[in-house]
C-alpha cells in the first residue's frame, strides 16, 4: 500500500465536479460519497482521505498541512494568498469575479463604497484602476449590499448573471475568469510526491481530453 493522501474539498459545486473528475480518472469513490453530511470522509482502498470545508478554508487547510493536496477556486487562491503550489488548472467551475452596482447607477463611477467577500482581490484591483474606494468586507448575500445603501458596488463571483439580474444589479466591469485548481502543500510534496505527481497526471489527462470535446 502506498501512502495515504488526505484531499481538502470545498463543499457544493465544486466538490461535486471534482469528484466526477476523480472518477473518470479511475478513482473508485463510493456513491454516498456525493451524499454525505459528514465532514471526513475515508476511501481506504483507494488509500484516500477526503476532508469536506468551506470554500475559503480549503487553502488554509493545505498550507498548514492537515491536507496534502486540495481543489480550491482561483479567487479563493487570489485573495487568501496562502504558501501552496499550484499544480494544475482543473479547468471546472467557471466563472469570473466581477463589480456590479444597482442598473440605474451603474454607469455613476462615484460610488466609493464597495461589498465584497474579497476584499484583497478587490483593493489591489481599485488601486490598479487608480480609484480610491472603502472596502465593506461581508460573507453572504453580497448583491444585497447596494439594495439596502450599505455599498454602491460589489465584487462578487459571477456565473450565469441570473443573481445579480433577479437584484436589479448590472456587471460593469469584469476583474478575471475563476476556475478551480489542483494545489498541494510544499512539505507533502516532498513527502509524497510519487502518489500526488501520479494524481495530478491522471487528472492532467482528463482536463485535456475535456478540452479536446
Amino acid at each position: 500500500m502506498g501512502k495515504e493522501l488526505t484531499i481538502a474539498m470545498p463543499k457544493g459545486r465544486i466538490f461535486e465536479e471534482a469528484a466526477d473528475m476523480l472518477r473518470k480518472a479511475g478513482y473508485q469513490l463510493p456513491e454516498e460519497f456525493d451524499d454525505s453530511r459528514k465532514l471526513i470522509i475515508q476511501v481506504p482502498e483507494e488509500n484516500l482521505r477526503f476532508i469536506l470545508a468551506k470554500p475559503m478554508d480549503v487553502t488554509t487547510y493545505v498550507e498548514h498541512g492537515v491536507a496534502d493536496v486540495g481543489i480550491a477556486g482561483k479567487d479563493v487562491l487570489l485573495e487568501e494568498e496562502r504558501d501552496v503550489y499550484e499544480v494544475l488548472d482543473l479547468n471546472i467551475s467557471k466563472c469570473r469575479l466581477a463589480v456590479a452596482g444597482l442598473a440605474e447607477t451603474a454607469a455613476d463611477s462615484v460610488a466609493p463604497r464597495v461589498a465584497t467577500k474579497y476584499p484583497n482581490v478587490a483593493s489591489s484591483y481599485f488601486r490598479e484602476q487608480g480609484e480610491q474606494v472603502e472596502i465593506i468586507k461581508l460573507n453572504g448575500s453580497i448583491e444585497l449590499a447596494p439594495l439596502i445603501g450599505l455599498a454602491g458596488r460589489i465584487v462578487d463571483i459571477v456565473s450565469t448573471g441570473q443573481t445579480l439580474r433577479e437584484n436589479g444589479l448590472v456587471e460593469t466591469e469584469k476583474i478575471c475568469d475563476i476556475t478551480s485548481r489542483f494545489i498541494v502543500n510544499p512539505v507533502s510534496y516532498r513527502m509524497k510526491d510519487a502518489v500526488i505527481d501520479e494524481m495530478a497526471s491522471k487528472l492532467s489527462l482528463i482536463v485535456e481530453g475535456e478540452k479536446a470535446k
